[in-house]
């Protein structure tokens, strides 16, 4: 009997030890690695020295001064919360020229994030869970280190009291663990968010010992305390702030930042209009801009200054998804919250004529919100594309499903009467009718009335001759123009019926797209879903994108999403290029190899004999 009892204990015991054994084999595989691609491995090997687009011999010194466009100027110097308009220089999400984040992005990469305040990253294979092992030599400006207890304090105050884009973009996160100084960890909600792994490291770490004292919810010129490259040097009141190298900066020899960050200064002067800046810019108070209007750009800079290569304009191709510009809806208005009314109204405006007449012929019209990308819509939907949207079949235009989206086209000669009928026909069918002159509501006698919201001048001119084209169609739209800081705040608090707004993408996108168009965003003040859609198949889709397990997978999400909103007529699309006009004073040297993903000043750097040139009296005449 004893050894009948020996025996099955023995086999309990080999059981248990198998099903242990297996049960580990089961477990997700961890990786432990100085960076973390959203798919695939990353270009950069473990012991790399430097991005390639940098120079790490590039020298340090001098001033880089640049120019900001705002008639309100700035207030505050905290960029984390909704009040206030935050000064140029300082960021909310990623690392900044004053914060630092636990990993920093490469620009030559689709989306890939490297250790910087968090020198390893932990994560398995599911990602369900991430840890960040802190770089010991990590150090704020007062020379503190930076804890794993900032960075818990830093997510609980973001989460609660800053900007409503962090309780978006960390939806998912369920639990934020401090395993011991140098070492955190963020626990996810169960989910396919592949996401979350990256984005956690791109929140700027903020020092407790600074803001447990303070007020984060009030707005102030009081220099912040940061661990980044610059710390702030001075502040005129709306007017400039200045940033100083950090000449002990703990992050210098980081491969990340190897032929960064290479003035000694950096100021941001602030103009009220464009073009008092550009005046301001040929007469040399500034160096470098980049420029947005096609009007500027082909009239503008020209002269003795670039025929003697003192100053140049270089147009540098770019592989930047554009995103969306255009004329946004804001859905909550009853006005606008017919498909078909908004549908019409884009036939009134002649972007062929537009492009011809005031832009030189210089854009492309925008067909998609990821346009100039792998991830735009194009064609029919795929085999794949149609997996997801067929279940929402009965929610969704069968224009989806039959056609490729294309803004309205006129010949470019101003007649647009054709594309005028078809707007009444769609006018007439959402129920508006003309009396006397006017555009009305059949059943509640309202006029068509409407404002366009501006703060630019520059889009005056855009949007007059489409008010003139909605005239004829007896609508009446009053354009209004404010100050910077007046346009923000209504645009924060969803008061206005129609802005020039933009929506800009990432070759990754991810949970970002949730404060752009989930239907939870739309009535929390100071988010991106400035439309205010709520609608549940954009929801299930926006799900389906951040869930992507892999880049095929993450392309098909993302092009479903895009037929969906342009099918939705959210926005009346506007026009892109695909380069990146910049104009600046030749007195600075910058790397041969150009990253993909734009322009990457920070690895530009001070050329002294360059800068001599310009300063001699013999060549600096900008006659």
């Amino acid at each position: 009997m004893r050894l009948t009892v020996i025996i099955q204990a023995l086999l309990g015991a080999v059981l248990s030890i198998n099903a242990l054994l297996l049960s580990a084999s089961e477990l997700p595989k961890v990786h432990n690695s100085h960076g973390i691609a959203m798919h695939g491995s990353p270009k950069y090997a473990q012991g790399f020295t430097h991005f390639e687009y940098a120079n790490p011999e590039a020298p340090k010194g001098g001033l880089l001064r640049l120019a900001v466009i705002s008639s309100g100027g700035f207030d505050s110097l905290n960029p984390f919360i909704v009040k206030g308009i935050s000064a140029a220089g300082i960021g909310y999400l990623g690392s900044s020229y004053l914060y630092e984040s636990l990993t920093s992005r490469s620009n030559d990469e689709a989306f890939t994030e490297y250790g910087r305040i968090a020198e390893r990253i932990e994560w398995p294979d599911d990602r369900s869970w991430v840890t960040f092992h802190l770089n010991p030599k990590a150090r704020f400006h007062d020379g503190e280190p930076i804890t794993a207890e900032d960075v818990s304090y830093t997510f609980e105050l973001l989460t609660t009291q800053g900007h409503p884009l962090y309780r978006t973009y960390y939806k998912n996160v369920k639990q934020v663990s401090v395993i011991d100084t140098r070492t955190i960890r963020f626990d996810f909600e169960a989910g396919d968010n592949r996401e979350l792994v990256l984005i956690v490291g791109q929140m700027p770490i903020l020092p407790k010992h600074y803001w447990q004292e303070r007020d984060f919810n009030s707005t102030g010129l009081e220099p912040p305390l940061g661990s980044g490259p610059y710390r702030i040097k001075s502040v005129d009141a709306g007017r400039s702030i200045s940033y100083e190298r950090v000449k002990d900066y703990w992050g210098a020899d980081l491969p990340i930042n190897r032929g960064h960050y290479n003035f000694d200064e950096i100021r941001f002067d602030y103009y009220r209009d464009d073009t008092v800046a550009i005046e301001a810019l040929r007469a040399g108070e500034y160096d470098y801009r980049e420029e947005n209007s096609a009007r500027n750009w082909a009239t503008l800079y020209e002269g003795k200054p670039f025929e003697q290569q003192l100053m140049v304009k270089e147009a540098l191709p770019n592989s930047n998804p554009t995103g969306m510009q255009g004329f946004v809806y804001n859905t909550r208005r009853e006005l606008f919250s017919d498909p078909r009314v908004r549908e019409a109204l884009a036939y009134a405006f002649d972007f062929e004529w537009t492009n011809r007449n005031l832009f030189y012929s210089a854009y492309t019209r925008t067909e998609s919100y990821f346009s100039n990308s792998e991830l735009a819509a194009r064609g029919l939907p795929s085999e794949e594309e149609l997996e997801l949207l067929n279940p929402y079949r009965d929610q969704l235009p069968e224009r989806v499903f039959s056609e490729a989206y294309h803004p309205p086209k006129t010949a470019g000669d101003g007649n647009i009467r054709r594309n005028l009928g078809i707007a009444m026909r769609l006018l007439k069918e959402a129920g508006w009718e003309i009396r006397n002159k006017q555009l009305t509501h059949s059943a509640t006698g309202k006029t068509f009335t409407f404002e366009m919201l501006l703060t630019s001048q520059a889009f005056e001119r855009v949007v007059l001759p489409f008010k003139k084209n909605l005239e004829r169609l007896g609508i009446t739209m009053e354009v209004r123009m404010v100050d910077t800081q007046q346009y923000i705040q209504r645009v924060r608090s969803f008061d206005f019926d129609m802005i020039v707004g933009g929506f800009g993408q990432s070759s990754s996108p991810g949970n970002e797209q949730r404060d752009f168009w989930h239907s939870s965003q739309a009535d929390h003040q100071g988010s991106r879903n400035q439309i205010g859609i709520q609608n549940p198949v954009i929801d299930g889709l926006i799900d389906t994108l951040i869930a992507a397990g892999s880049r095929e997978e993450l392309i098909t999400a993302t092009r479903a999403l895009d037929r969906v909103l342009l099918w939705n007529f959210y926005v009346i699309p506007n026009w892109h290029i695909t380069s990146d006009r910049i104009i600046y004073w030749n007195k600075f040297g910058r790397p041969q190899q150009l990253p993909e993903y734009g322009v990457s000043l920070d690895t530009w750097w001070y050329d002294a004999s360059k800068a001599a040139r310009i300063n001699n009296p013999q060549t600096n005449s900008t006659n």
